[in-house]
């Protein structure tokens, strides 16, 4: 696994499998939001198979399948309320890390400076800058 911190409640990884929920649970995450397509990964990825295994965990799941045309808005602001309902560290997952990041980013528009969203992306790796733009113009 690797984990990679954006704020104290908000954490992204790469692809997650089944075998990886005991740690997950163990690290004091709450709830596990799924931002990879199924089409994208084997059947032992796919959201039921990660569902069934953060469950037993005692983990809330969601799937919030992203893409470039699903990153709209809607599914922006639906991420974010997922993350505010949370009440524990909530750990984001698409094949980088970088959808769950950007998904983040766009969220916080408007609510803190893109500089500091921009930091807080590339502190956990992920270099968003081409993201200015859009987070600027939604200030």
């Amino acid at each position: 696994m690797d984990i990679r911190k954006l704020t104290e409640h908000y954490y992204v990884s790469p692809q997650i499998s089944a075998e990886d929920l005991p740690a997950i649970r163990a690290a004091g995450f709450g709830a596990i939001i799924c931002n990879r397509p199924d089409a994208e990964v084997p059947p032992s990825h796919k959201a039921a198979a990660i569902r069934a295994a953060a469950e037993a965990e005692g983990l809330t799941f969601h799937v919030l399948e992203l893409t470039h045309q699903t990153m709209t808005p809607n599914n922006i602001e639906l991420q974010s309320q997922m993350i505010a309902a949370a009440g524990a560290p909530v750990l984001a997952y698409c094949a980088s890390g970088t959808r769950s990041s950007v998904v983040w980013a766009l969220g916080q528009a408007g609510k803190i400076p893109a500089d500091d969203i921009l930091a807080q992306t590339q502190a956990a790796g992920y270099q968003l800058d081409g993201l200015r733009p859009l987070l600027e113009a939604r200030t």
